[in-house]
């Protein structure tokens, strides 16, 4: 049988990441994991999820707050969500300057009532409105792993990198 290297938990064959703690199973081969790791690492436990859900959907929505609390340092479920919430929060401050660099530079000129107008043509408003909505999507998809108890990582963005270690 063989065990997560992070947590310890039983991995059954073909599966890509840890159902328990959301760790990628392909970085060591399951094969050659034949005994959990040492106890020194904190496992998590169903415990652990039902207590900390509230502290990890506030994650998705005001970061700082879990962060500052330190509820990160002792439950893994809250570091998960954590460093998925601010990974989507600098995508979207990301997308919110380019889009402001954007409004500002592409302009039009039209005449309203005989005077020439500077504006911006609508056709940019709709197509940044529309690159918009996936950011929204991976919020509520993160917020719905979150109440669910589950440790996914989000779609595209959510095992690239872990932010808080």
């Amino acid at each position: 049988m063989a065990f997560c290297s992070n947590c310890g938990t039983q991995i059954q064959g073909g599966i890509n990441f840890c159902h328990s703690c959301g760790q990628m199973v392909g970085s060591v081969p399951a094969q050659l994991i034949t005994q959990p790791p040492q106890q020194s690492q904190f496992v998590m436990s169903q415990s652990d999820t039902e207590e900390n859900k509230g502290m990890a959907v506030l994650s998705y929505f005001i970061f700082p707050i879990p962060l500052l609390l330190g509820k990160h340092k002792t439950s893994p479920f809250v570091k998960f969500h954590l460093n998925q919430s601010i990974l989507l929060s600098l995508i979207a401050v990301g997308y919110s300057i380019i889009s402001n660099i954007l409004y500002s530079i592409i302009k039009i000129e039209q005449m309203v009532w005989y005077v020439p107008v500077r504006m911006t043509p609508p056709w940019l408003g709709s197509l940044l409105w529309s690159i918009s909505i996936p950011i929204f999507i991976l919020l509520i998809i993160g917020i719905v792993n979150a109440i669910n108890g589950e440790m996914k990582p989000l779609p595209v963005i959510g095992d690239k990198c872990n932010i808080i270690k």
